[in-house]
Formats: structure tokens, C-alpha cells, sequence
């Protein structure tokens, strides 16, 4: 069965999880790159040249009156090919440096503690998703409440317990990230997970 024990607030080293957030826009930039980064290029158009079709040419020349075409696949027509349309190939990626993505994951999980968001437990489990759901009940999370569970080592057991709810996000304290961060409601961190968080954005990188 789950167990959980809340230490104070002192255990959060003040150097990641209450750094100075002069504004947000460097979390933007980190949300909107991992978002980017992420994004599938999957959209994909015909060219003029590609659509099938369109060879005879539609009336001829001259003597109809109309405006003189030479294949109904031309872009302006319905059904012709489209100009500077997405070709599958685009490069949506966002770089940030790697100080900057620290920088921002400190700012990220300030904001956090300061809405109360992060709670440091043990969180021991056989692998029983039951377990896990009563360990949100216990610390009166809302039903719908989205959970992010920090670890410092993924087990088998906590992989296991954590795969079936719905609303729990389970991730390894050196892939924490500010999308993560800044969508749960609620933050649950081991102990050995806010070690494993100091040691990786120390406030001397």
C-alpha cells in the first residue's frame, strides 16, 4: 500500500524551488519549444505538377468568351494544386540553449511552490494502481486533478501502479521540464527525487 509522509518545506532547497522570476517570458519560450520540438510534420499538399489529371485543356483558345486556361488543374480552379502549400518537410523545431532550459525549469518549479503545488512523500507501492489512487485520496487531490509524480528511478512496481491513471504523468527528476511542470496541478516529489532535482539544477549552473 502506498505511504506518504509530507516533510516541511524547509527540504526544498531554496537555490531550484525559490529562485527570483522577474517575468515569464523565458518559460514561453521553453513551453513553446518543447511544444515545437514534439509537433509532427504530417501535413502534406500536391503541387500543380503532382495532382492527377488535367491534361486536355479545358475549351479552347480563343472564341468562347471565357478566360483562356490550359489545364483544370491550375490553383485557381477547385481541385487544382496548391501554392505554397505545407510539402511535409518543415523544420518547426525551436532550439533553446541548454542554460536557459535550467534556468527555466528553476523558474518553473518556483511558481509551483509558490502556488503550493509540490508535495515531498515516499511513495511506496507493490504495483497496485489502487494503491496509488488512495495516496491522491489521502492527500485530498481532486478527482480530476492532473498529478505529476517526480522519481528519481522509475521502478517496475511504480511504472506499473501509474500506467492506468488516467490523470498521472510519471517522470524521472532529470527529465523534468516546463510543460510538465506548468500543466499539473499537483507536483508529488520523493525525497530522493528533490536530491536528484538539486544535484541537476543547482544554482551554480
Amino acid at each position: 500500500m502506498a505511504e506518504s509522509t509530507t516533510p516541511a518545506k524547509a527540504t526544498l532547497p531554496k537555490s531550484v524551488f525559490a529562485v527570483e522570476v522577474n517575468n515569464h517570458e523565458l518559460l514561453k519560450l521553453a513551453y513553446d519549444s518543447f511544444l515545437a520540438n514534439g509537433r509532427k510534420v504530417s501535413a502534406t499538399t500536391l503541387q500543380r505538377g503532382e495532382v492527377r489529371g488535367g491534361g486536355k485543356k479545358p475549351w479552347k483558345q480563343k472564341g468562347t468568351g471565357r478566360a483562356r486556361f490550359g489545364s483544370s488543374r491550375n490553383p485557381i480552379w477547385r481541385g487544382g494544386g496548391i501554392v505554397f502549400g505545407p510539402r511535409g518537410n518543415e523544420n518547426y523545431k525551436l532550439k533553446l540553449s541548454k542554460t536557459s532550459k535550467l534556468v527555466a525549469v528553476r523558474q518553473a518549479l518556483t511558481l509551483a511552490n509558490q502556488a503550493k503545488k509540490i508535495v515531498v512523500s515516499d511513495i511506496k507501492t507493490t504495483g497496485k494502481t489502487a494503491e496509488i489512487a488512495q495516496f491522491f485520496v489521502a492527500q485530498k487531490f481532486h478527482e480530476d486533478a492532473k498529478v505529476l509524480i517526480v522519481v528519481d528511478e522509475k521502478t517496475p512496481e511504480i511504472m506499473r501502479a501509474t500506467n492506468n491513471i488516467q490523470n498521472a504523468l510519471l517522470v524521472r527528476a532529470t527529465y523534468l521540464n516546463v510543460y510538465y511542470v506548468l500543466n499539473a496541478d499537483k507536483i508529488v516529489m520523493t525525497p530522493g527525487a528533490v536530491k536528484a532535482v538539486a544535484a541537476w539544477l543547482g544554482g551554480d549552473k
